[in-house]
């Protein structure tokens, strides 16, 4: 027996009370009335990983208490057991609970159950998943990353097997995902059918909440049980850990703070409302830990390993009005990250004693993205020097120069196709900055787009792409243009190996970096 698992075996974790074995889990559930009995409706997820912490997930088809089984084998030999929150109706019956004291295990395996309240003999069939916790010292690593789940109208398609582009980053056994935003498109309703243009029929599974835009909690909360209804989606969620990013679509397409919408499908118009509404329900469904002191913050650095570090940025909930996006002054509306934001990057990155600093940006630094005649993403077709909200990135790419902070790659989605872009000072307008990489994938199960205009002033090139052909837009996931991104980190040597794939897991293309 390993120190990591006596150490494991031994301590109290946090969360609550620990069950005897032969206790509330050896009750005789199975003779109960199945009426009274709990049901796991949605399966089970984990992620924001530590070391030694991590966040599980569940959801009960009613009032119920989270009943949780860990261990560091998948025979839960030795299990330990704890109680979780209760399942109540303010919540959707969505639980999540901080699981902490999990040392330097390498591998965490969990069953959740729902114990009925008021009568805890009857308990749920459980769900059972597991995660690959961060390493403490240097191991191989794998992670995969995209972004658009269930845009532009294409939903969970039965006839062809509904998500399974969620199937292949599965098989490639990843230690995590980083979802990059759009994880539901919360102003797209679906409709039962969709005639495509070679004649055939695309069908989706249509529920009341994707039958119209969301508006109310319960219709947000309803477009993330949607995506859950695929069993490819539950399948990988059960075993890959989640970094989970927001973008618009969880609220509604391009907002910003402060923004009155000009749209006849909407009885509310103020997205600041509809905003919070959206949060709650993205803060519900998915693993993302909260703190006391910051409840609805997004932005965290998450460790694995020596080598490895990940920033998750927020480019939603800080920025100023989408505009022309050509203000000379950085503080005249033309906030992207904001201050407080952009500062905790900019110290992170020169902090980190890791190899390869990983930004998850959930959109884009140099392609031109437009909202109208405005610009939603942080480039506004001007080659020139920064201006607008390319301010914060040229602050932030000169002070990492200054401080000699090396191996800072960017990995992005949003657009709904693949890229690999280097930037590079010889290239620029602006060119106080360190040459890097920023790679590009998605969508996931959405219309497929591009490719886009690159801005020059922080001098992209565009060393692969690949779009649907000139003058086709919003493909089916069909029509094969569903695109994911896989790391791989060799403990070895430390590069870091980037491969652009599509559903079918066929490399697109493959970029391998040597640390400097």
């Amino acid at each position: 027996m390993s120190l990591s698992r006596r150490r494991f075996l031994s301590q109290s974790l946090h969360a609550g009370a620990a069950l005897g074995a032969a206790g509330l889990l050896g009750a005789p559930a199975i003779v109960l009335a199945e009426s009274r009995r709990p049901t796991v409706t949605h399966g089970v997820m984990s992620g924001d990983m530590l070391p030694g912490r991590a966040m599980l997930w569940s959801r009960s088809d009613r009032p119920a208490r989270m009943i949780l089984e860990l261990a560091d084998n998948p025979d839960f030999r030795q299990a330990r057991y704890l109680t979780g929150p209760t399942a109540l109706p303010i919540d959707d019956f969505t639980t999540k609970l901080d699981v902490t004291g999990l040392g330097d295990m390498e591998s965490l395996h969990y069953r959740v159950r729902y114990a009925a309240l008021g009568d805890e003999r009857a308990l749920s069939e459980p769900a059972v998943g597991r995660l690959r916790l961060p390493p403490t010292r240097p191991r191989n690593v794998r992670f995969v990353w995209s972004g658009d789940t269930v845009g532009q109208g294409w939903g969970i398609n039965p006839d062809l097997g509904g998500m399974r582009i969620y199937e292949t980053m599965r098989q490639v056994r990843p230690d995590f995902f980083i979802h990059s935003g759009d994880t539901i498109y919360a102003d797209g309703p679906l409709e039962e059918r969709m005639t495509l243009e070679d004649g055939s029929t695309w069908r989706n599974i249509v529920t009341p909440a994707k039958a119209k835009v969301a508006e109310s909690l319960a219709e947000y909360r309803g477009q993330y049980a949607y995506n859950l209804l695929d069993d490819n989606l539950r399948r990988f969620n059960a075993e890959v850990p989640m970094l989970a990013q927001w973008d618009d679509h969880e609220t509604v397409n391009n907002w910003y703070p402060g923004e009155l919408l000009d749209d006849p499908r909407y009885t509310e118009k103020n997205v600041s409302l509809l905003n919070a509404r959206a949060r709650r329900a993205f803060m519900d469904y998915m693993p993302v830990r909260q703190t006391p002191d910051a409840p609805e913050r997004l932005y965290r650095r998450f460790t694995y390993g020596p080598d490895l570090e990940i920033f998750r940025l927020d480019m939603r909930s800080y920025r100023g009005a989408n505009s022309a996006n050509r203000q000379a002054n950085p503080g005249s509306g033309a906030a992207f990250l904001g201050d407080a934001q952009l500062q905790w990057l900019l110290d992170g990155l020169r902090q980190s004693r890791a190899t390869w600093k990983i930004v998850a940006s959930d959109m884009p630094l140099g392609l031109v993205v437009k909202d109208g005649e405005r610009y939603e993403a942080v480039a506004n077709a001007e080659p020139g020097q920064p201006l607008g909200r390319e301010q914060e990135i040229a602050r932030l790419l000169e002070e990492l120069y200054k401080a000699n902070v090396q191996n800072v790659v960017w990995l992005t989605a949003d657009v709904h196709y693949t890229a690999a872009h280097h930037y590079s000072p010889e290239r620029a307008s602006f060119q106080n900055f360190t040459p890097f990489w920023e790679f590009v994938s998605g969508p996931l199960n959405a219309g497929t787009f591009g490719p886009g205009e690159l801005d020059a002033t922080f001098g992209p090139e565009a060393v692969f792409t690949k779009a649907p052909p000139s003058g086709q837009t919003n493909l089916p996931p069909s029509a094969g243009y569903q695109f994911f991104g896989q790391v791989d980190l060799d403990a070895e040597s430390r590069e870091l190996t980037v491969t652009l794939k599509d559903t079918a897991g066929t490399a697109l293309f493959e970029k391998r970096l040597t640390p400097a």
